[in-house]
């Protein structure tokens, strides 16, 4: 999550990033589709401004991040709290989106929660979509056994 040339901030606030600015960098937040990889790119974000002696606000504040599923509730209150601009995802989240599926807090009026911020969605939609089936047909190691009981069959 960088800063990047190709975006730029009109009169009004809003963002502009070109179709090959999207393009690249929406291919590596596709290459690089992790859980709640927003919280991951405010945090290595955070380090670099650390080891650099950046000011993280000037850094946030010139950021337009790229992930495959639109941010959670969660996920969009710290993108909006870090004062991020724009934020671009491929699909929604219905069941917990953050940038208007569920609540809308990118531009919702939430006093003392930072500044509104614009989304682009649906870039690659599909892509994403499929991405999200097929991790959640891989078994994870890490979740609790299943309380459902599946009903035997007895052959008599």
């Amino acid at each position: 999550m960088e800063a990047k040339a190709g975006s730029t901030a009109a009169t009004d606030g809003a963002y502009s990033v070109s179709a090959e600015e999207t393009e690249k960098w929406m291919e590596q937040a596709m290459q690089m589709a992790t859980r709640h990889a927003e919280m991951v790119a405010i945090d290595q974000a955070l380090d670099w401004c650390r080891r650099r002696g950046r000011s993280p606000s000037e850094v946030f504040e010139h950021t337009v991040l790229y992930v495959t599923v639109e941010p959670c509730i969660m996920c969009a209150a710290a993108l909006r709290l870090m004062r991020i601009p724009l934020v671009v995802y491929g699909c929604q989240n219905e069941r917990f989106g953050g940038c208007g599926s569920v609540l809308d807090i990118a531009s919702a009026d939430l006093p003392s929660t930072g500044k509104p911020f614009q989304c682009t969605p649906g870039y690659r939609a599909e892509e994403a979509v499929e991405m999200l089936k097929t991790f959640y047909k891989q078994e994870n190691p890490n979740a609790p056994k299943s309380k459902v009981r599946k009903k035997e069959c007895h052959k008599s």
